[in-house]
């Protein structure tokens, strides 16, 4: 399935991309630019930034849970990505809402 459409991204190679990330360092906060860098890519339009996000957590969780890491230090790790994601979702909509008042001025 392709994930990011601009640099035709499959989310197959944003998963190992992922695993590898957590291979170096299982415990570090990866954000969409962190899977993008280390691709060699850079988001462009960014609307896919959502959906990479929603992957990094199953990603990362998955991964956790393969390892057997006990629920107690999962559970925190995902909360973190989910708080990035939440926190990227509202300066989104707050970009889109600034973009469209822009336009109607």
């Amino acid at each position: 399935m392709i994930v990011c459409s601009c640099n035709v991204i499959m989310k197959k190679e944003i998963e190992e991309v992922i695993y590898r990330l957590l291979d170096e360092d299982a415990w570090r906060l990866i954000t969409p630019g962190v899977v993008y860098h280390a691709m060699k890519m850079r988001g462009r339009c960014c609307g896919c930034f959502p959906n990479v996000i929603s992957i990094i957590i199953e990603a990362s969780e998955r991964y956790h849970r393969e390892r057997r890491t006990p629920d107690e230090q999962i559970v925190p790790f995902i909360q973190k990505i989910r708080v990035e994601h939440e926190r990227c979702e509202t300066a989104r909509m707050i970009a889109g809402q600034a973009r469209m008042r822009r336009s109607a001025a």
